[in-house]
């Protein structure tokens, strides 16, 4: 019988590991929890990197909202309507409007917390639709573009297909509102695709307009 030993305390080692890598999941807290997965309601999705920095929520913009192990009460997408709000489970309909995310999980954790003891919300903006810059003059493909992440005006440019052949490209201008008033930031695209005076070619705003005079 003695041949069977190494065996048995083979068997009883690999129960031991398993036991305790089970109980090491179960500990793991909702935040580490949630890069396994991000679409299960029993797992709270990452922020998307792709999100512009100061992002505020605005109509058509598409959220996924996860209140922590309450499928029920969990949205898997919904679309801010032009009034502001959406529909929750329990709490119906909520203003988001200007919110962050940020902002928007701590009011329905709020909300929630007399239907669930508790609630852990998170709010992930899937798709943006309310960020737009707008492109005028000189470029192939004029009107708002969709800042759907951090985008230069160079990249803004070739987004909008390019500049025409009319298009003047050392006296490009950007127009930004800036404490209440309209500022404008020059560009020249000669240079930059040259690599020089790249302090021109600036990260967008919302609601930045791109001058191309033609």
């Amino acid at each position: 019988m003695t041949k069977f030993k190494p065996l048995a305390a083979l068997m009883s080692l690999i129960v031991v590991v398993y036991a305790a890598a089970r109980g090491a999941d179960a500990a793991t807290p909702p935040t580490q929890a949630a890069t396994k997965s991000s679409t299960g309601a029993n797992s709270i999705p990452t922020n998307d990197a792709r999100v512009p920095p100061g992002y505020r929520i605005g109509a058509g913009d598409v959220l996924q909202i996860v209140v922590w192990k309450e499928p029920d009460a969990s949205v898997p997408s919904v679309v801010v309507r032009a009034d502001g709000k959406i529909s929750v489970p329990l709490v119906k309909e909520v203003d988001v409007l200007g919110m962050t995310p940020a902002e928007a999980e701590t009011m329905l954790a709020a909300k929630l917390a007399q239907f669930i003891h508790g609630a852990d919300v998170t709010v992930v903006p899937k798709e943006i639709h309310s960020l737009k810059v707008y492109l005028l003059g000189g470029v192939k493909k004029e009107g708002p573009l969709v800042l759907a992440s951090p985008t230069t005006v160079l990249q803004a440019i070739t987004e909008a297909g390019g500049l025409t052949e009319e298009a003047k490209p050392k006296k490009i201008y950007i127009l930004r509102k800036q404490g209440g008033q309209q500022v404008r930031l020059v560009f020249n695209y000669n240079a930059v695709i040259k690599g020089e005076r790249m302090e021109e070619n600036i990260t967008l705003l919302p609601d930045d307009i791109i001058v191309v005079p033609h």
